[in-house]
């Protein structure tokens, strides 16, 4: 008897190959399925999913999740933890979208939970925090992104290092490994300005206290006068005092673009291998004329002229990437992360200067025939550009 193939491991494995045992002796030019594969696809990852607004959770002064369900009230598709759904909005005319973490349970498909946090002078999240209400209808993507929990090859020892609204692909991945069983260990170590602003602070505690194979250390960057807990910037020492030897653990690191650079350097310099970490993209650079390459002389507040062949002009601050203020003047361009990833949002540089910065990461066909990201992108001069 011959042995069995590891491939019967595999859901579906065993009742594919006896279909497709049976057709070899019947024969079949599979028109009887037709669509079935098109459909199938669509329901897992569907272009667009109109969903409706069905409760606002306070979490803390700055932030609120949003709980959507599906209009016509069926299951939502399915989406690894730490994946994002891009959300598109209609704001006083302007058609914008943005990305937000999924921070509910993938075990779970009547909902969604996004959870915002207000931005200093943002747009979206103003918007999503005070004037969104319970029965608003809402449209986005299917679950998309690469910055996900992969239970089979990111080992036991999982480290998710989170600023601010970092934590919500945190708490869905941390949900997802409890209410599965697994038996990874997740060590959440969680970084916010303020005590009041900590999201799913008494969550979090209730659930380390239950759960040994939860570990949290919370810090404060700002703390109040007489705060006992660990306090300032994140830090080598801090890290090293937390998880002592790195061994083979994975990290994940989520938070706002200077957090997650920091980071970056603060684990290279205890010796993490760059794969070991996987680090979630968090939209265009705030001040792109800090990174190599800017042209000197360029102020962000200097304004240029886009052109947009064949359909018109308009005027914009080199400051402001390319994609919003294209979408500010009814122009829409499909998106998705907003952080120079996906490349959905690129657009053809028909003349005039670009910079890209190192969020924007194009391909070298994009590079040779003149492609760029307009999420990322900030026009230096005046350009015209084909969509």
């Amino acid at each position: 008897m011959s042995e069995q193939s590891p491939l019967h491991l595999i859901a579906g494995y065993t009742e594919a190959l006896a279909t497709k045992r049976a057709l070899e002796h019947s024969g079949s030019d599979f028109y009887e399925a037709r669509g079935e594969v098109a459909s199938t696809v669509v329901q897992l990852h569907p272009k667009r999913l109109a969903l409706e607004v069905v409760q606002v959770i306070d979490d803390t002064p700055s932030t609120k999740t949003l709980r959507l369900q599906a209009v016509d009230r069926q299951l939502l598709p399915p989406f690894q933890a730490g994946q994002y759904i891009n959300l598109f909005v209609e704001i006083d005319g302007v058609h914008t979208a943005r990305p937000y973490a999924i921070s509910s349970s993938p075990m779970q498909r009547q909902y969604y939970d996004l959870t915002v946090k207000r931005a200093v002078g943002g747009f979206v999240s103003g918007y999503l925090l005070d004037r969104v209400h319970v029965g608003q209808p809402l449209r986005s993507s299917g679950p998309m992104g690469t910055f996900h929990h992969n239970p089979l090859f990111h080992g036991d020892e999982l480290v998710f290092l989170a600023g601010g609204s970092g934590a919500a692909p945190a708490r869905s991945m941390l949900l997802n490994i409890l209410e599965r069983g697994l038996e990874q260990r997740l060590h959440l170590i969680y970084v916010n300005s303020y005590v009041d602003d900590v999201i799913y602070a008494e969550a979090f505690r209730a659930l380390a206290e239950a759960h040994p194979q939860f570990r949290l250390t919370e810090v404060i960057s700002r703390p109040p006068a007489g705060y006992r807990g660990h306090s300032g910037r994140l830090s080598r020492e801090l890290l090293q005092a937390q998880l002592g030897e790195m061994g083979n653990r994975m990290f994940y690191v989520c938070g706002p673009t200077p957090f997650n650079d920091s980071c970056l350097e603060l684990l290279s310099e205890l010796g993490v291998a760059r794969r070991r970490i996987r680090v979630e993209a968090n939209g265009a650079p705030k001040s792109p004329d800090r990174q190599p390459g800017w042209p000197e002389g360029i102020d962000l507040e200097a304004e240029v002229q886009v052109t947009v062949q064949g359909r018109g002009r308009f005027r914009s601050k080199v400051g402001e990437p390319l994609l919003n203020a294209l979408e500010r003047n009814g122009y829409f361009v499909e998106n998705a992360c907003r952080s120079g990833e996906c490349s959905l949002c690129r657009v053809k540089l028909v003349s005039g200067p670009v910079f890209n910065p190192q969020e924007a990461h194009l391909r070298q066909s994009d590079r040779d025939f003149g492609w760029v990201y307009s999420c990322v992108a900030f026009a230096t001069g005046d350009v015209e550009v084909m969509l």
